[in-house]
């Protein structure tokens, strides 16, 4: 589909902190600081988000449909307050897309000797 297509490029290249939100809700649901932390993890603490950051960042990809909250699910004890979010069918296509083209940067790199080339097993 030539608009969708349109739709999800026009969307690159993503913010670090709209990449690694994505990344962290490519595996499921997760609250706003569980969000966090795994960005944080992931990046062995080298990325570390706060509040103003997540929060906003969560909203502008809440408005442009990237993801979305969840619904009552994970509704438990004490967690009433927290708003869980997901990847939208659209946020995974970004998301392909922009690895994607990150791939395609760090190929040239190694082609070009910039990076060094994996270690082959």
């Amino acid at each position: 589909m030539t608009s969708g297509r349109r739709s999800v490029d026009g969307m690159l290249p993503l913010t670090p902190a709209v990449l690694h939100i994505l990344l962290a809700l490519a595996d499921g649901d997760l609250h706003g600081y569980a969000v966090a932390q795994r960005v944080a993890s992931a990046s062995d603490g080298q990325v570390r988000m706060g509040p103003g950051t997540l929060y906003g960042s969560i909203q502008r990809m809440t408005d442009s449909a990237l993801v979305e909250e969840t619904t009552g699910r994970h509704r438990q004890e004490g967690a009433e307050r927290r708003r869980y979010y997901r990847l939208t069918p659209f946020g995974r296509r970004v998301l392909e897309r922009e690895l994607e083209r990150l791939a395609a940067v760090v190929d040239a790199a190694r082609r070009r000797q910039l990076l060094p080339m994996p270690d082959s097993a």
